[in-house]
């Protein structure tokens, strides 16, 4: 009578399982505060390479542009909409309906969205990039010129993903927010000197303050969780491919928890 090997028995047993998990979790999230401390130290203690910054920035913001645009736009369309058809259910009146949506879409709705459209596009192109160099084992040739990795791939990405984060959110909200108006005004019946007056009543200037933070702190994570991705990639085309999709996986949960949390500090200045 045979017996199951005991490698057997501890891998289907779901303490050696939980165990695991929390040992694995805790090398990911030790080098990914190791990477990110790492970073801001060559952020601060260098010039950033100018020409490499500016790519990137060419690279974020303008490759970026039309299809944020275009997203942003029918976003801000069905915005609108759903919430004229839902106050009039609920309140028989959706004259609140232009200051509403104006503070949703600059509060949330221009930011976000334009984050996670960001993660799609240029999170996965750097964690690709990078991952491919490591596979090529060009990030040990940098090492073994003397080239810090960190400085020389993720700052200038880094510096690039945060200014067209924030360029590309603001160039959004507007968007939304012209796209809102005409909606209004051809479809709703409120002019656009009304949908104007309506959204002062309800829109402050810190609100687009608190908007700029976020899609500064957005820009901010992108291009960290990404690179970990890259510079943790295994060999392979399997390798990059996985590295990619976590990339893009990581940085939208990283996104949707952080915007809770500032959402959530924001409320106490309202």
């Amino acid at each position: 009578m045979t017996t199951k090997p005991a490698t057997n028995l501890l891998t289907h047993n779901p303490f050696s399982i939980f165990g695991h998990f929390v040992i694995v979790t805790y090398k990911n999230v030790s080098s990914f505060i190791q990477l990110v401390a790492s970073t801001m130290v060559q952020l601060f203690a260098h010039l950033p390479r100018r020409k490499e910054t500016i790519q990137q920035l060419y690279f974020v913001a303008n490759g970026s542009l039309w299809t944020i645009a275009f997203c942003v736009t029918f976003a801000s369309i069905v915005t609108i909409l759903e919430s004229s058809f839902h106050m009039k259910i609920v309140i028989q009146n959706d004259s609140m309906v232009p200051g509403f949506a104006s503070l949703l879409i600059l509060r949330e709705l221009g930011a976000v969205v334009t984050a996670l459209l960001l993660t799609s596009r240029i999170g996965a192109g750097m964690a690709a990039e990078i991952g491919s160099m490591k596979v090529t084992e060009q990030i040990d040739a940098l090492k073994m010129l003397g080239i810090n990795p960190v400085r020389f791939l993720i700052v200038p990405r880094l510096i690039a993903s945060t200014i067209g984060c924030v360029l590309l959110s603001i160039i959004a909200n507007m968007i939304c927010i012209f796209a809102a108006m005409i909606v209004a005004d051809k479809f709703l019946g409120y002019p656009v000197g009304v949908f104007l007056t309506a959204m002062r009543r309800f829109v402050d200037f810190q609100d687009i303050v608190f908007a700029s933070i976020k899609a500064f702190c957005f820009g901010f994570v992108i291009p960290l969780v990404s690179c970990y991705f890259g510079f943790h990639c295994k060999t392979g085309a399997d390798g990059v491919g996985r590295a990619t999709t976590q990339s893009v996986v990581f940085s939208s949960v990283a996104i949707i928890v952080l915007d809770f949390i500032l959402s959530y500090t924001f409320s106490y200045f309202y």
